[in-house]
């Protein structure tokens, strides 16, 4: 599972590059068309606008930025393949569990029941552990403990989603943070006087795909946050009526001191 995480990480972290580098190759002039002209042509040196030219031409806080871009794109696929993972009907209400489960409550035995959510942890097995643990206590007891703990149990569970609205901010902002560091340095080359066409345009380049790059990974992350929201919001509620539903013949249940 580490290693498909890693992989789906550095996959993304080449879709990214590759793709802002796509764009600078895009922008950059044909060949074969001449520039405005050879002494104001912004790629002078480098050969080329593309992206590592732009991250090598943006200073120390250009390259943290865009570190920071890369990292919060990464544990947005992280996050995204972790939630692939685990926010599914199948990993959340195990089909074996709940079968087993029903047949230990239709023969009345519910020592069976617990035994068997303690052999196959898991989130469901989490929610109805405190009620059979709390079984000679009264329906009233049971209830409030299964309540409790699948509060806690979707807490657990949407704070895993949670993380990609994380990034989903974090990654346009950080954008703009770069966007703000190059036009300061746009409007600064161009407070000298006489511009440097070839600096203010690498200073321009470096503002736009910084946001560029933010909104890349924003988009996917809002993207899939809202769909493993829906998801796991489906999933609780059935397990909500599953779990009442489990737990209906403790209604009547009387516990016989001895």
């Amino acid at each position: 599972m580490k290693r498909t995480v890693w992989m789906s990480i550095v996959f993304a972290l080449a879709l990214v590059v590759v793709g802002v580098d796509a764009m600078a190759q895009d922008l950059a002039p044909a060949e074969g068309v001449p520039a405005v002209a050879p002494a104001t042509a912004p790629v002078a040196r480098g050969g080329g606008m593309g992206l590592w030219t732009v991250i090598g031409s943006s200073g120390a806080l250009g390259v943290i930025l865009w570190i920071l871009l890369f990292g919060s794109t990464g544990a947005g696929v992280y996050f995204a393949v972790d939630c692939g993972i685990t926010v599914r009907a199948k990993k959340i209400l195990p089909q074996n569990l709940i079968d087993n489960v029903t047949a230990a409550m239709a023969e009345g035995d519910v020592l069976k029941a617990l035994n068997n959510c303690e052999n196959e942890p898991g989130p469901l097995a989490n929610v109805l552990t405190p009620g059979f643990s709390h079984v000679e206590e009264g329906f009233d007891v049971i209830q409030e403990a299964i309540a409790t703990a699948a509060d806690l149990e979707t807490e657990k569970l949407m704070q895993k989603i949670t993380w990609l609205s994380v990034c989903a901010n974090i990654a346009p902002m950080l954008g703009l943070l770069g966007t703000v560091q190059g036009m300061i340095a746009a409007f600064a080359n161009i407070a000298q006087g006489a511009p440097d066409v070839g600096v203010l345009a690498m200073n321009i380049a470096q503002a736009l795909y910084t946001t560029a790059a933010g909104l890349c990974t924003a988009v996917p992350c809002i993207t899939c946050f809202y769909i493993f929201k829906n998801a796991a919001n489906k999933i609780i509620l059935r397990m909500e009526a599953l779990t009442m539903e489990l737990i209906k013949d403790l209604r009547n249940v009387e516990v016989v001191s001895e």
